[in-house]
């Protein structure tokens, strides 16, 4: 019997497609000045990682990510009389820290495919 894990980690792949291609989405919509709609490659990564990763780095550079998103969209969300958007009320330091965070991230999956 096939199951959810067969169709999105193939063989040989340790980490699924589906948190990898999420990985490189999320810090490229977050410098395209789409940070709102970031937040769906930063869920998509960390369910995946958590389900179907088997390497603890790459879990927690999961959990750190989505940390690291969380915080601004939760400022932004919280604040009373906040910009329109979280694109134009994310302080650059976030940006960065979501960037780095996505970059060891990437880092820790494809170190876990070489092994």
């Amino acid at each position: 019997m096939s199951g959810p894990s067969a169709s999105l980690a193939s063989k040989g792949r340790r980490t699924p497609l589906a948190v990898t291609v999420s990985v490189w989405a999320a810090p490229l919509l977050v410098l395209a000045g789409f940070a709102f709609v970031a937040f769906v490659p930063v869920l998509i990564a960390l369910i995946g990682a958590l389900a179907w990763a088997r390497d603890t780095t790459v879990r927690a550079g999961a959990a750190v990510l989505a940390v690291v998103y969380a915080v601004p969209f939760v400022i932004w969300q919280v604040r009373p009389h906040g910009a329109p958007s979280l694109s134009k009320d994310i302080h650059p330091g976030f940006v960065g820290l979501i960037v780095a965070a996505s970059a060891a991230l990437l880092f820790a999956v494809h170190g876990v495919r070489r092994r």
